[in-house]
């Protein structure tokens, strides 16, 4: 082999060797990538296996599911109880004493001495007594009067209808009102009540009895309803808002229509507008105060949209906001705050003044929200309140209108957790009957009255009388 053949296969070998170097180096690099990526896989997976396990716990432990997670608790919470400074309460003193008892001290209880200086300690004991069902017995008449030529029937005040046979043992007035009471203003379930009814006065219901005995006073209590719902649509201002429902099965609306003096709840299979306009009607002059949900946008002229609402899509988009919402986003939300802080100065304030004010803030709104704006989040708030600029300033107009939809939320939180105890209703008929106890039942609470007594005075059969 000559030298220059000998030159060239040892460049061919260098070379071999400088790619054989390359190819090494390459695999080294990346078996140290592929076991990086395998250990933070590792890292991940034993990461989500911790959170399954402690998720899985959660749900085992009764407390979870109403427990805020750790970090979004308050370390510094609130002091419980009332404020210092704040009036004590004490247990009223009754109104009537039944019984006068005295326990005289006439020598120590221990050894038997003399007493010195006895003076008396006065207390009042509230004590149920046991309760026992005072049961009476009934019996009325059936006759035929031939003037009227129709059967006619003697009543007594205790009568609630006029069953007899297997349904001869009634419940009286105050027992029915009782009854409904607990299941439809206290919240209890139909097992629930029927257990209280049972323990505490000696009433045997079924859950079954209990149910068609509510339906019964329901259609009594029909014309009452009715009546309140002919007063909401003549009130100045109404709150209104819905919730899923059930009614046997999904699909249904729990509607809550309310005043500072009543409340009408009406079940329904539609979310539309519809509903709300056969409730308010179509001349309805008072204020409507609701969300933004577009089916309230165009049942009246007077509107009031949640200032809650406002103010919490105004925070959504700045948690989303590239800059939080510096800028236009605060000045938004600055602008909402002025308003409800206005709101309550009016009551003090001079009304040339109060005036002046509503008219800045009138002209601050238009300048903020004339123009669309190029970032999302901006847009998408801007829109929402131009869209309602007709309706973003009433409660500051009226004086009588609030800034939020407050009242309907807290009208509707009983029946939700009435929801889910009882999954709703089961039938139509104890649907009908469901909304217009509830709706009797939360009125009373807010006129003062009591729903019982009213029960009682409703379902009284009324004595037959000729034409």
């Amino acid at each position: 082999m000559s030298t220059s053949q000998r030159l060239q296969k040892l460049e061919a070998l260098g070379e071999l060797g400088q790619w054989a170097g390359a190819q090494i180096v390459r695999l080294t690099v990346e078996n140290v990538q592929l076991k990086t990526q395998l250990e933070q896989a590792q890292a991940q997976l034993k990461k989500q296996e911790e959170q399954l396990e402690q998720l899985q716990r959660q749900v085992h432990r009764q407390a979870a599911p109403f427990r805020r997670p750790a970090n979004q608790r308050n370390p510094h919470p609130m002091r419980p109880g009332r404020k210092a400074g704040h009036a004590g309460f004490y247990r009223p003193k009754p109104d009537h004493i039944d019984e006068y008892i005295e326990v005289k001290l006439e020598c120590c209880p221990h050894c038997q001495g003399p007493i010195r200086d006895p003076h008396p300690l006065v207390q009042q004991i509230e004590e149920i007594p046991v309760v026992r069902p005072r049961v009476s017995q009934l019996t009325t008449h059936q006759g035929w009067c031939e003037h009227c030529q129709r059967e006619v029937y003697s009543t007594h005040p205790l009568q609630t209808s006029r069953a007899s046979g297997a349904a001869a043992v009634q419940l009286g007035p105050r027992a029915l009102g009782l009854a409904c009471d607990l299941n439809k203003a206290k919240g209890l379930s139909m097992r629930k009540t029927i257990a209280v009814l049972d323990a505490h006065f000696g009433l045997k219901l079924t859950a079954g009895g209990l149910a068609l005995l509510l339906q019964r006073v329901g259609r009594k209590m029909q014309p009452e309803y009715e009546k309140m719902a002919v007063q909401l649509c003549q009130s100045a201002v109404a709150h209104a808002d819905e919730t899923s429902w059930w009614v046997g099965g999904p699909g249904w609306w729990l509607w809550v229509f309310t005043t500072a003096q009543m409340t009408l709840y009406v079940v329904n299979q539609s979310r539309a507008a519809a509903v709300a306009l056969g409730v308010l009607g179509k001349d309805f002059a008072g204020v409507l105060v609701s969300d933004c949900l577009a089916i309230y946008d165009d049942l009246n002229a007077l509107q009031q949209k949640c200032y809650s609402h406002h103010l919490k899509a105004v925070s959504e988009a700045c948690e989303s906001h590239p800059q939080h919402g510096e800028g236009y986003l605060l000045q938004v939300q600055a602008l909402l705050r002025t308003a409800i802080w206005l709101k309550a100065l009016q009551e003090g304030a001079e009304p040339q003044r109060f005036e002046l004010c509503l008219k800045n803030l009138r002209l601050c709104a238009h300048a903020l929200l004339e123009h669309p704006r190029a970032q999302v989040q901006e847009e998408k708030v801007r829109m929402r309140l131009w869209k309602q600029r007709d309706h973003l300033f009433t409660f500051l107009e009226r004086s009588e209108v609030p800034a939020t939809n407050n009242l309907a939320e807290r009208q509707l939180r009983p029946a939700v957790i009435a929801r889910k105890i009882s999954c709703g209703n089961k039938t139509s008929k104890g649907a009908r009957a469901w909304q217009v106890l509830a709706s009797i039942a939360a009125t009373c609470q807010q006129k003062g009255k009591s729903f019982i007594q009213f029960v009682a005075e409703s379902v009284l059969l009324q004595p037959t009388r000729a034409p």
